[in-house]
């Protein structure tokens, strides 16, 4: 993952471009002048709460909406006018996906197999996504992790440039979901582009090389996920449990302290890396010892508070 601080533009290979994209519904506009590239190899984030107008995003860069205005590439191709030569470049694994209740594992990835020139192994795809055991279960049977890697298995068999992942996670437990993540980065390093859309903080921290924060059908920041923390106000929070006390006057003298609280014999302090820096200083200097100490800075979900004035 690079989570640098700083503004990542967009590499001149792109291999995604949406540009002044447009699409209302019952004259209520979804997506809203929305424009973004994407550079091969990118694992590119879009990010927002429900009904920010993600999957509405990316049903139209996949071809399977039509815009009211603007313009999709991928990989040089019109989604819509260039269909048949897009699927061939593009995977889809989208947020509400079915397949037929008695049809097996080996068959769907069989019959998606048999719809394109040069499919992948599809039985390589099933060891890899630890789908061989479940190769005779009916898809009604599958746990949601087990469905969750049949559609990217099916994303994946055309051999695509860049797959959309669509809130893949959602519904998994904490466990499923790392292992899931673990997966989206061997699907980059591989090569291929991937458009992660989802509403965790956690794993557009994780996984997004840049991320597009989306409220109410627009793009409110586009940056690296360090670039986009670094622009939260979200203070630096320290808290312990000291030996003792210590002076009052000596605390409200921290440089860039914001607040102070004692609650149950636990000091918590917010304020800035320069404050913890002085914090630890204080202590040391006074001979008092910090018990269960902790350090947490802003994170991602400060700063889309911060820049959506909306929680996710």
């Amino acid at each position: 993952m690079k989570n640098s601080g700083s503004p990542a533009p967009a590499a001149p290979g792109d291999i995604v471009r949406v540009t002044g994209l447009q699409k209302s519904y019952g004259g209520r506009a979804v997506v809203d002048d929305v424009t973004f590239s994407v550079g091969e190899g990118e694992i590119f984030g879009i990010l927002g709460p429900n009904g920010a107008g993600k999957t509405t995003l990316v049903e139209c860069v996949a071809g399977l909406r039509a815009a009211d205005a603007g313009s999709v590439r991928v990989v040089g191709l019109d989604p819509r006018a260039d269909r048949v030569a897009t699927t061939r470049l593009l995977g889809v694994q989208l947020q509400q996906s079915e397949l037929q209740a008695r049809m097996t594992v080996r068959e769907a990835l069989e019959l998606y197999g048999a719809c394109y020139p040069e499919p992948a192994d599809w039985r390589s795809l099933a060891e890899r996504l630890g789908l061989t055991d479940r190769l005779s279960v009916r898809f009604a049977d599958l746990s949601g992790g087990q469905k969750q890697r049949l559609f990217i298995a099916l994303a994946l068999i055309g051999r695509p440039r860049v797959v959309i992942l669509d809130e893949l996670t959602t519904g998994l437990d904490p466990q499923a979901r790392r292992a899931t993540w673990e997966l989206v980065e061997s699907i980059r390093d591989d090569g291929v582009t991937v458009l992660l859309v989802t509403h965790f903080m956690e794993e557009a921290q994780r996984l997004c090389d840049r991320i597009a924060l989306l409220d109410r059908g627009r793009i409110v920041a586009l940056d690296t996920p360090g670039g986009l923390v670094g622009r939260s106000s979200g203070a630096t929070v320290i808290s312990f449990r000291p030996s003792r006390p210590p002076a009052e006057e000596d605390l409200a003298a921290l440089p860039g302290l914001v607040s102070v609280e004692t609650s149950s014999g636990r000091l918590t302090l917010a304020g800035t890396d320069e404050t913890v820096d002085a914090v630890l200083t204080l202590l040391a200097r006074n001979r008092i010892t910090a018990h269960e100490l902790r350090v947490t800075e802003a994170t991602l979900d400060d700063a889309f508070i911060d820049l959506t004035g909306a929680g996710s």
